[in-house]
């Protein structure tokens, strides 16, 4: 009888630490301080999901099409798997950086900025294969945003209809009406060999396609144009990131 009761007090153990892991394993992740904090204007005649990344940043979320997409430019800085992303602010680090890394335009620690235009990324940190992207979603591929673009009239018109309208972010004119509700942002760009670029003027963002050895696919969008141009960069580049649910 006495073996019996021990057994059973064994088992009642093994089972409460193994409901503790779980419960461990499966807590959501923690509120991240710049939730709240963005000034993006969303097209109010759309529903927009929601997505959490690893950090805790909640992003809106928008079906376009047969597609689903952020709403907003990734912020994350960490891989799926809690591995940091190193930020790396220097400009000649930056430079011969090729692994993974990330920054904030012109290196600024303001909630509104990075809640609103996303951090910018180097193709290493896009690419990787701990996975930047949430958890059943990714890194849009060059297809995906080939799709996105033929479903919204064409490499001459998509710009309009993925930019936020108006000139709250973007410079004028900005062409735009976001009628797709994508809400693109114009975060500049860190170039290898120089500092940050276009803040206002441009949007860039990776695919994970690569073109040789030292460059990569990437979609950019202008204020002045409602095109949509899908062309490469170097990998060094930081740019801006989209995901697309898997």
């Amino acid at each position: 009888m006495k073996q019996i009761k021990i057994n059973a007090t064994i088992t009642i153990l093994t089972i409460m630490v193994i409901g503790i892991g779980c419960k461990k394993n499966n807590d959501p992740p923690p509120d991240n301080e710049l939730n709240g904090h963005s000034t993006a204007i969303f097209n109010p005649d759309k529903e927009y999901g929601k997505l959490t990344d690893i950090d805790g940043n909640v992003y809106k979320t928008i079906v376009i099409g047969k597609q689903t997409w952020m709403a907003e430019n990734l912020r994350v800085t960490h891989f799926r798997n809690g591995d940091a992303i190193p930020n790396v602010t220097d400009n000649y680090k930056w430079s011969i950086q090729e692994v993974a890394a990330y920054c904030n335009y012109n290196n600024t620690e303001n909630l509104d900025t990075i809640a609103t235009y996303g951090r910018l990324y180097n193709w290493y940190a896009a690419s990787d294969n701990r996975h930047i992207a949430p958890k059943g979603w990714r890194v849009a591929t060059p297809e995906d945003w080939n799709i996105l673009v033929d479903y919204l009239g064409g490499d001459a018109l998509a710009g309009g209809k993925l930019k936020e309208a108006g000139n709250e972010h973007w410079e004028s004119p900005n062409e735009a009406d976001n009628s797709s509700g994508f809400t693109a942002q114009p975060g500049g760009w860190r170039h290898v060999n120089n500092d940050m670029q276009a803040f206002s003027l441009y949007g860039v963002w990776w695919s994970t396609g690569q073109n040789g050895p030292s460059s990569a696919a990437n979609l950019q969008l202008f204020s002045w144009s409602t095109n949509a141009l899908k062309g490469f960069n170097f990998m060094n580049n930081g740019h801006s990131i989209r995901c697309i649910k898997e």
